[in-house]
């Protein structure tokens, strides 16, 4: 690595939210490589991508989570940016060739939020009560609850939905207390939901920093920015969600947690409609982290079977 730096560019989403995270990123770059704090050396390069521009239907419609990296892999691999900033629960589990996941940050809240103007808590929703989400996940785990649900989809920023909210179309919607928390907001969470009663999506609460492969100089800027516990975590989930094909099509939940040097991992698949709940569990060292992870996904997609995830299922 050279005294002085080149010029590094930061793709990011230009929503709210990822603006947060990726200027929290820079700090955290410029607090580890005094070198980038000098003006110039670290640019922020907003990328507009196809899943902030669509909302008005779920992402599994109109191609995936992938649509809201596929312009920053792009910008990547064409060397308009050199690294960029993403929610890992975001992120692909396969990645463009030449591409690398060059560090997990210290990951923040896991559990879900649940928000509603009307209702103190989740188990007090009416029946037929009306929640807006554009998570699978969410919708499924919700109706293995609570089948008498109307699940609608509501896709946009925090206040979008708070909107939505307000002008009576929803009685209540989730969001990441992660995202929450980022943009300072906790105090709209009615109630914050624990994971043994609402299982979060594989890697929520986690920022994770792409560049390409072949960038040594990249690479080792990024590497004093990893945080090993939440990389080991993340790791087991995605190899989970790998084992699975898993994507925003997949109703998948898992969540992996560190006890010493120990590992324990929960995951769970849904039929979209509710009507059935597959989970297993694994315990193991820290070390074989993505092995037990990719295992639990194989049990769990052997025991669905063909036709598990289809939504006439």
């Amino acid at each position: 690595m050279t005294d002085t730096p080149r010029r590094l560019i930061i793709g990011t989403r230009s929503s709210p939210l990822a603006m947060v995270q990726t200027e929290t990123a820079a700090d955290m770059l410029k607090g580890a490589h005094p070198a980038l704090a000098e003006e110039g050396h670290l640019v922020i390069e907003p990328v507009k991508t196809t899943g902030d521009l669509v909302l008005d239907r779920p992402l599994a419609e109109i191609g995936g989570k992938g649509l809201f990296t596929k312009e920053l892999d792009r910008a990547l691999m064409d060397r308009r940016i050199d690294l960029a900033v993403h929610s890992m629960k975001d992120l692909e589990t396969w990645l463009p060739d030449g591409m690398a996941i060059g560090c997990v940050l210290p990951r923040a809240d896991v559990r879900d939020a649940f928000i509603s103007f009307k209702v103190p808590g989740l188990a007090d929703l009416s029946e037929g009560a009306r929640v807006g989400t554009a998570s699978i996940r969410r919708k499924a785990q919700l109706l293995s609850m609570r089948p008498d649900l109307d699940i609608g989809v509501i896709r946009g920023n925090v206040q979008t939905r708070l909107g939505k909210l307000e002008a009576g179309e929803f009685d209540a919607t989730f969001l990441a207390v992660a995202g929450l928390d980022r943009l300072g907001q906790r105090d709209l969470a009615t109630e914050i939901i624990e994971p043994d009663v609402f299982l979060p999506a594989c890697a929520q609460g986690a920022i994770g920093i792409t560049c390409r492969a072949d960038d040594t100089e990249t690479l080792e800027y990024l590497a004093a920015l990893n945080d090993a516990a939440s990389n080991t975590t993340v790791m087991c989930e995605r190899a989970l969600l790998d084992a699975l094909d898993g994507s925003c099509r997949t109703p998948v939940a898992g969540l992996a947690r560190l006890s010493g040097d120990r590992l324990v991992l929960k995951g769970m698949v849904f039929r979209p409609d509710g009507s059935e709940v597959l989970a297993t569990e694994r315990e193991g060292a820290t070390a074989d982290a993505e092995a037990m992870g990719r295992d639990a996904g194989e049990e769990l997609r052997t025991r669905a079977g063909p036709g598990f995830f289809d939504e006439t299922a």
